[in-house]
């Protein structure tokens, strides 16, 4: 589900996001007039949230039932989410909070097997406080295992963990300062008749996985030394 980070998922009705909050995966977003090369130079953090994606899915004959099932363990999953320290978000690149006012928004889409259907979700644990991603892990693991099922409705985890970042963009004035420190020691490397000229800093923060729980920050800038006149 998370192949590429240029899709911005629907926010669910009638919900506001005070600050955008995107997935983090191996790959750069793709956007208009972008290179495929990433530059080495960048901000490199820890990510702010380990993200697992769940699903909840019910297989009672009749519709109604089912339906009434799978939301009524969702609500569960909501009412237990601050017991275990995790929150419950909903979209595939640009992700919003799931809380009592909206889960009903969330669609049931048919599963695999006959009169089935499921909702799929995320699962989110703070990467902070010394938390890491393992620590997640096991956190989002006992949640799982904690909120209590109703009928015949099952939640189960899906793919990797992955993680997320808050407010990408809040970052651009430090990434600047480090694309410009690297700029000067590279032009001091050649002597001082030579100077720098950096091309693609009005372009959006980019992000990308740079280790188990860190991301990288950066703007696919170019460098370019030249000599002064």
């Amino acid at each position: 589900m998370f192949a590429s980070l240029a899709l911005v998922a629907s926010l669910l009705p009638g919900l506001a996001a005070a600050q955008e909050e995107v997935i983090v995966t191996a790959q750069r977003r793709s956007a208009d007039n972008y290179t495929d090369t990433k530059p080495a130079v960048g901000l490199k953090r820890t990510a702010d949230f380990a993200v697992q994606e769940v699903t909840i899915a019910g297989d009672t004959r009749d519709p109604d039932a089912r339906s009434n099932e799978i939301y009524a363990t969702l609500a569960n999953a909501i009412a237990q989410a601050p017991k275990s320290g995790v929150q419950l978000a909903y979209g595939e690149l640009t992700i919003q909070p799931v809380t009592l006012r909206n889960y009903r928004d969330l669609t049931l889409k048919r599963d695999s097997r006959p009169d089935s259907q499921k909702v799929t979700l995320l699962i989110k644990a703070p990467l902070q406080n010394g938390r890491d991603a393992q620590a997640a892990q096991a956190a989002i693991t006992a949640f799982v295992k904690a909120v209590k099922p109703v009928g015949r409705a099952l939640m189960e985890t899906n793919d990797d963990l992955t993680f997320s970042i808050v407010d990408p963009d809040q970052y651009r004035s430090a990434i600047a300062d480090v694309i410009a420190a690297d700029g000067k020691a590279m032009a001091a490397k050649l002597g001082p008749d030579y100077g720098v000229e950096i091309e693609g800093l009005n372009r959006p923060v980019e992000w990308a996985r740079a280790g188990l729980s860190e991301v990288l920050l950066y703007i696919p800038y170019k460098l370019v030394i030249v000599p002064k006149r």
